[in-house]
């Protein structure tokens, strides 16, 4: 943080030096000269064009560096300097150093802001009557800030400053800022033209004109920003994402994902393996791709499916997704837009795909599905199916570090509940129905193929990201992999993989599903033996990436806190100290990736924990599953 801020300071001194040298330049030798004359009479129009001239490049040099002064310098106004320009230099000449100007003048305005960042907003809305919210997100930015080029007593740099805030990068920036005010320079410039080249009623008219106008928009300065604000609200840019229909050779998408995930995928070959539509499609949830085997088994039917909001904040993911007719949904959370983009799959008569897990598997198992996801089911109205997908999670298990040789995925496909069922069967039926069509556990799987085995050098490498606890010390966070071993740094218990996920060698356990049950069950009992029981670790939260680059960007660290009553993040948000809380009532799972994180979404923003010790990520999600059970007992 301390270099951070001299590296700030250092940036601002040296900023602030080359304005004074600039300033400097500008009024040295006989430019004071120029300079005084643009306040006073003391040169007719002659002397001052031949005054200039006479300077030669010192002269063009000096109306370039005063045109960016009126930039950096807000109290500064800019016509004077643009009307000299167009008087000694001409139109075009003219317009073109006060454009030069302009441009290093943003360029500085650009620099200042990412150097003193938010302590100028205040400055802007006194200054600016707009929406400064809503502007931000507006669909005609680039028009707003070109009006403002042409609103009265506000100058240049101040447009500038309020441009920086909306976080563009350099180049949008400093386009934007220099190209919307080529008309505004333009005018400026053409009056002095104007004035050199035409008599001197035409120029007199045509600056009582402008005087009349300026005068006129002044007073009505107020009733001028509130229109402003209503075309800024008509054309407000919404963040709601909108469905698409999958391009069509989505199809081949899913093939090459698959070829790249799989050697051999069983489809099932059944000749009901048809929907009617609209219908919902469950499928299990044991692999990243689930989607894609899916989609492949019903060919041209081309289902929409639901994918976590995690994966649309970049914005080469989303478009990818999008293209796939793949829409996102704030897991675990009330996302209402995901309910919208529901019932638009199902009223224009398509294919709604469903892994109502939410979540991949940890050890290669179904995992229980939320009462809401029942009710929203059966309010839908609409056929139900399911598939079961065995094997896809051996072929890329949720914390493998590669994939798997020798993989193999097999698919189910069943009716769960045709368009006359749905409305007559109760929620409890509909979810006994639901398990059993797409319940699957892949180590029971894996013994109906003793033909099968997964070649992998590392076969291990990343189970100590969901194995947490020795069974040997009882140590945590002390396990250690390397190619197909996992191994304790306090005990020296050791065991190793074979090619079917089952352990040999002094083995703690037949295989880690036994391994992750065995310390889920010592987890609960310390938790239910402890009203007071609190799991906590220092953090680093990110938010979802603003500029799409990427998903997440670090907003602050802090220390976040789960107990029976919820969760608890206290510490920095975008340089504030806050407390943020999570009632239990509001959470279902704290989700959680192996080795990186846990997290939980708010609306359409995502709260994205990285605790100091990763390897505790899955503590987190075992213990939010036992406290959330405790708190519905």
């Amino acid at each position: 943080m301390q270099k951070a801020k001299t590296k700030k300071i250092i940036s601002a001194i040296l900023v602030a030096l080359l304005i004074v040298g600039l300033i400097l330049f500008a009024i040295s030798g006989n430019n004071a000269i120029i300079i005084k004359s643009l306040f006073t009479e003391d040169l007719t129009s002659e002397q001052m064009i031949e005054l200039v001239q006479s300077f030669g490049l010192r002269g063009s040099i000096t109306l370039g560096i005063l045109s960016m002064l009126q930039v950096v310098l807000t109290f500064l106004p800019a016509e004077p300097v643009q009307v000299l320009s167009g008087i000694c230099y001409g139109l075009q000449k003219g317009m073109i150093i006060c454009a030069v100007g302009v441009f290093v003048g943003n360029t500085i305005i650009y620099v200042l802001y990412k150097i003193l960042g938010e302590r100028l907003s205040e400055y802007f809305k006194k200054n600016i009557d707009v929406d400064f919210e809503k502007i931000k997100t507006s669909k005609i930015f680039t028009v707003i800030i070109f009006m403002l080029y042409f609103m009265p007593a506000i100058p240049y740099g101040l447009i500038c400053f309020f441009a920086c805030t909306v976080g563009m990068r350099y180049l949008k920036y400093i386009s934007i800022t220099t190209l919307c005010s080529i008309p505004s320079i333009f005018f400026g410039v053409g009056m002095g033209h104007i004035a050199i080249n035409n008599s001197w009623i035409i120029s007199l008219v045509v600056f009582v004109l402008l005087v009349g106008i300026i005068i006129l928009i002044g007073v009505k300065r107020n009733a001028l920003f509130a229109k402003l604000n209503n075309f800024i609200h008509k054309h407000q840019k919404t963040n709601d994402f909108v469905v698409k229909d999958a391009k069509k050779g989505f199809i081949f998408i899913y093939k090459a994902i698959i070829n790249y995930f799989a050697r051999k995928v069983n489809f099932d070959k059944k000749k009901h393996v048809k929907v009617k539509t609209p219908c919902i499609v469950l499928c299990s949830h044991g692999s990243f791709i689930d989607f894609a085997y899916t989609g492949s088994l019903l060919k041209h039917a081309r289902p929409h499916f639901i994918v976590a909001r995690l994966y649309f904040y970049n914005k080469w993911s989303n478009k990818f997704l999008s293209s796939c007719g793949v829409f996102p949904k704030s897991m675990f959370s009330p996302d209402l837009e995901n309910v919208k983009n529901c019932m638009r799959v199902l009223s224009s008569g398509q294919v709604l795909g469903m892994m109502p897990e939410a979540r991949l598997s940890t050890v290669g198992e179904f995992e229980d599905i939320a009462d809401s996801t029942f009710k929203f089911i059966k309010k839908m109205k609409v056929p139900v199916y399911g598939i079961r997908i065995n094997g896809s999670y051996f072929a890329k298990p949720k914390w493998g570090d590669k994939l798997r040789k020798g993989s193999l995925v097999e698919t189910e496909f069943s009716v769960i509940a045709d368009e006359n069922e749905i409305l007559t069967i109760d929620t409890a039926e509909l979810e006994r129905r639901v398990v059993e069509a797409i319940k699957y556990d892949d180590f029971e799987w894996i013994k109906t193929h003793p033909e099968l085995t997964y070649k992998s050098k590392t076969l291990a490498v990343g189970l100590e990201n969901i194995l947490y606890k020795c069974p040997k010390c009882g140590k945590e966070f002390t396990l250690k992999t390397k190619n197909r071993q996992i191994f304790c740094t306090e005990c020296g218990l050791s065991a190793s993989l074979n090619d079917r996920y089952g352990f040999v060698d002094n083995k703690p356990f037949e295989n880690f599903k036994e391994w992750y049950h065995y310390q889920k069950e010592l987890l609960k009992q310390e938790i239910e033996s402890d009203p007071n029981y609190v799991l906590s670790s220092p953090v680093t939260l990110k938010f979802s990436s603003k500029d799409g680059k990427g998903m997440v960007k670090p907003v602050g660290v802090g220390v976040t806190t789960l107990s029976r009553e919820g969760l608890t993040y206290k510490g920095e948000i975008n340089g504030e100290q806050t407390e943020k809380f999570f009632p239990m009532s509001m959470i279902y799972r704290l989700l959680f990736g192996a080795g990186e994180n846990f997290e939980i979404y708010e609306n359409k923003e995502i709260y994205y924990f990285v605790p100091e010790e990763k390897r505790s990520c899955v503590k987190w999600y075992i213990a939010s599953e036992i406290l959330k059970n405790l708190s519905q007992e």
